[in-house]
C-alpha cells in the first residue's frame, strides 16, 4: 500500500494544503511532502494524528476497497413462480433483501395477482412495461397502463391485479425491501 500517496488523496479531498495538515498535526510541511512521495515513513502515533485530522481513523484507512459488483445479468437473477396467483418475481439484484432498495420484476399472467400485502414502512415505486394493471391501495383503485409508473406509501392493504387479456410486466422497487 502506497501510505503516502492515500494521506495525499484525503489531504486533498479535505481541501487542506500540506501546511495545513502539518499545524494540525504539529509536523513539518517538509515532512508531509516527504511523506507524500513515499520517501518517508510516519510512526504509529504520527499516522494516528494525521489520519485524525484528516478525519479517519486506522480501520478505515487499511481496509481494502471491495470490488463491489454493479453489472448484474440472468445468471445473476432468482425467479420464484407462483402459479395459484400466476405471478413470477424475478430478484434482479442478488441479496437485494441486504440494501435499502429491492427491485424486481414482477409478471403477472392474465389474472394473475400478487399476494394481497399488509401495510408496513416505506415506499414502493413500480413502472409499468407491458400490459396493464389494476392497483388496489386499500379501498381505491388504480389502473397503470404501459409506459406508466406508480409511488405509494404502502401504509394501507395493497395488490396488483392483472385483469387484462395479456401478461403484465412491472419493474417493482420496494425500500426498504419487502419481497
Amino acid at each position: 500500500m502506497e501510505i503516502g500517496r492515500k494521506i495525499k488523496f484525503l489531504r486533498l479531498q479535505n481541501q487542506l494544503t500540506q501546511e495545513e495538515l502539518a499545524d494540525r498535526c504539529e509536523l513539518t510541511k517538509g515532512f508531509i511532502s516527504l511523506l507524500e512521495r513515499d520517501m518517508t515513513s510516519p510512526s504509529i502515533a504520527t499516522l494516528g494524528y494525521i489520519l485524525e485530522a484528516l478525519g479517519t481513523d486506522f480501520a478505515e484507512f487499511f481496509s481494502e476497497a471491495t470490488n463491489e459488483k454493479i453489472v448484474f445479468g440472468g445468471d445473476d437473477y432468482s425467479v420464484k413462480e407462483d402459479p395459484e396467483l400466476k405471478n413470477s418475481i424475478c430478484w434482479l439484484i442478488p441479496n437485494a433483501q441486504k440494501n435499502e432498495m429491492e427491485p424486481i420484476l414482477l409478471t403477472l399472467e392474465p389474472g394473475g395477482s400478487t399476494y394481497p400485502d399488509n401495510p408496513h414502512e416505506g415506499e414502493e415505486f413500480g413502472y409499468v412495461l407491458e400490459g396493464s394493471i389494476l392497483i388496489v391501495l386499500g379501498s381505491s383503485k388504480h389502473v397503470a397502463k404501459k409506459g406508466e409508473s406508480f409511488y405509494l406509501k404502502p401504509d394501507e392493504p395493497h395488490r396488483i391485479i392483472n385483469n387484462g387479456k395479456r401478461p403484465a410486466k412491472i419493474i417493482w422497487i420496494s425500500s426498504p425491501p419487502s419481497f
